[in-house]
């Protein structure tokens, strides 16, 4: 119990993943477990515990992941940022890198258009490759 009752500590001081949660709890119940039948062969806790920890992870965390809108996702994926508008830092000319500013962050950025773009300008993000931005004029 005392071993569950860390784990769930661990979920606290590390939110977002629900493994620590559901282990935790399984570590908790098997403890309970024990505590009401202390005749049980040992290894009847453990047995316990794993099945409650597999049966809690498949059944009840992606629902919970999906409630939070946690599932797969740690912010914002970088391929939404396509058809976003940017801002440019400084002039780029076509086919040349430069910077941009989107969603509060400075970004390296290809200019994929035929023109140059002026700074202060609003650039389309026309895709995204690794962690630069192909961007064209409007």
């Amino acid at each position: 119990m005392i071993v569950g009752l860390v784990l769930l500590v661990c979920e606290m001081i590390t939110p977002g993943t629900f493994f620590f949660m559901f282990l935790g709890i399984s570590g908790v119940l098997a403890g309970l477990v024990a505590w009401i039948a202390p005749d049980l062969p040992a290894w009847v806790p453990w047995l316990l515990f794993s099945i409650f920890s597999a049966v809690s992870l498949a059944f009840f965390r992606k629902p919970l992941m999906e409630k939070f809108k946690l599932s797969g996702k740690h912010g914002h994926k970088v391929d939404s940022l396509v058809g976003e508008t940017a801002l440019a830092l400084e002039d780029i000319a076509p086919g040349a890198i430069g910077k941009v500013e989107l969603r509060g962050a400075s970004w390296t950025a290809c200019n994929a258009g035929t023109q140059s773009i002026q700074r202060s300008a609003r650039p389309t993000v026309e895709r995204v490759e690794g962690l630069t931005l192909y961007i064209k004029g409007t």
